[in-house]
């Protein structure tokens, strides 16, 4: 196999804009976030230069400048990372036209076929890590392997401005230590259910079959045997915008709970919406999607008056739908949400009620301690039924 699949993020991304403009900033302690005169803001970024001082995401503002009174506060300008991220995106199209934006700082490129014109897939690593500190002044960090499952695992590895490879050298003693709700796909209540059997690793994953994972998780048990064998056939989807934002799961048990329905309506909502923000987009047309156990699906959406990026207003506009056409008649083996007719949020203007500044701040909070400490470090009071 050949290591041509590709994983970038952005080290330390907004502060990182932030020096690049300031030049008074840079090698400076940044602190980008929701600050406001009255520091009841968090910190959504911090420049390695400021972590140095113990300041962390999801942090308070008032926390954060006891911790270091020299820093730089400063709040978000996402029209301006969205400016940057196009030009870093186009260093990447440079190389391949099989560019996959997962989010404004990170994507996957498949460099299939670029051999010839730009030289090995190590190489093409080290010459877009270059561009993007020539021309922009900031790092990145860089994953390869032999799929997108592996090389998003490989570029975590070694940051800031790391270069990580997960070939045959290494990739069994990365994936046997991998605690199993780092894989890709497995949800709360799936690692949940996997540590109730004692099972906590990959590794420990590894020792099971097909016929166990599968008496175990249904058809999902049969993605994670490849899984955790480094096999993964997802391909690089390149497309230049984000048409939609959606999170499905399929299950092995058929939920048949109105109560259980709603739980796992709630944590996909949330997970719907922080991709939404991350990427500085809203959206107006929800979309619910549900497949039955006779193999019967059924997707339906609805478009509401305003653009929206908050799990509440998701998450009750989905269980409007599922309630209106009565989804919820047969036991459900796959359900799914979704938002589509996405914009820009810096071009929408903000509610100026207090509710929606109250709302907007608490998802940002929650964002900020997801980034910093996991998905799971901080859970809804619906998904604990």
């Amino acid at each position: 196999m050949e290591l041509d699949i590709m994983h970038v993020d952005m080290d330390a991304f907004f502060a990182s804009v932030e020096q690049l403009d300031n030049p008074e900033f840079r090698r400076k302690p940044v602190i980008v976030g929701g600050i406001d005169l009255e520091n009841r803001g968090v910190v959504s970024t911090a420049s390695y230069e400021a972590r140095k001082y113990g300041v962390k995401s999801a942090m308070s503002v008032v926390e954060a400048r006891r911790l270091c009174p020299e820093g730089i506060f400063v709040k978000g300008r996402h029209s301006r990372y969205r400016e940057i991220s196009e030009k870093i995106f186009r260093i990447f199209n440079t190389y391949t036209p099989l560019v996959e934006k997962v989010s404004i700082d990170e994507a996957f490129l498949d460099l299939t076929g670029c051999h010839r014109l730009f030289g090995s897939s190590v190489e093409i690593g080290k010459k877009i890590k270059n561009k993007i500190k020539e021309q922009l002044g900031l790092t990145a960090s860089i994953g390869l392997s032999y799929n997108k499952f592996l090389a998003k695992l490989a570029s975590g590895m070694d940051k800031p401005d790391g270069f990580f490879i997960i070939d045959d050298n290494n990739v069994d003693k990365i994936l046997n230590k991998l605690c199993v709700g780092e894989v890709w796909g497995i949800g709360k209540k799936t690692e949940q259910l996997l540590l109730s059997k004692g099972i906590k690793t990959v590794g420990m994953l590894r020792h099971l079959s097909k016929s166990d994972l599968k008496g175990i998780l249904g058809k999902q048990g049969l993605q994670l045997y490849y899984l955790a064998r480094g096999i993964d056939d997802r391909h690089v989807e390149p497309g230049s915008d984000i048409k939609s934002i959606s999170h499905e799961e399929t299950f092995s048990d058929d939920l048949i709970d109105p109560d259980e329905v709603m739980s796992h309506l709630m944590n996909m909502s949330e997970r719907v919406a922080r991709r939404l923000r991350k990427n500085c987009l809203k959206g107006s047309t929800v979309f619910i999607k549900v497949r039955y156990n006779n193999r019967v699906t059924l997707t339906r959406r609805t478009t509401i008056k305003e653009y929206v990026d908050d799990t509440d207003s998701i998450y009750r506009t989905g269980l409007l739908l599922i309630k209106k056409h009565n989804l919820l008649s047969k036991p459900i083996r796959l359900l799914g949400i979704g938002m589509a007719n996405l914009t820009d949020n810096n071009g929408i203007q903000l509610s100026l009620f207090t509710d929606r500044v109250r709302k907007k701040r608490l998802t940002s909070t929650i964002d900020k301690i997801k980034d910093r400490y996991g998905e799971k470090s901080i859970t809804r009071g619906r998904n604990l039924t």
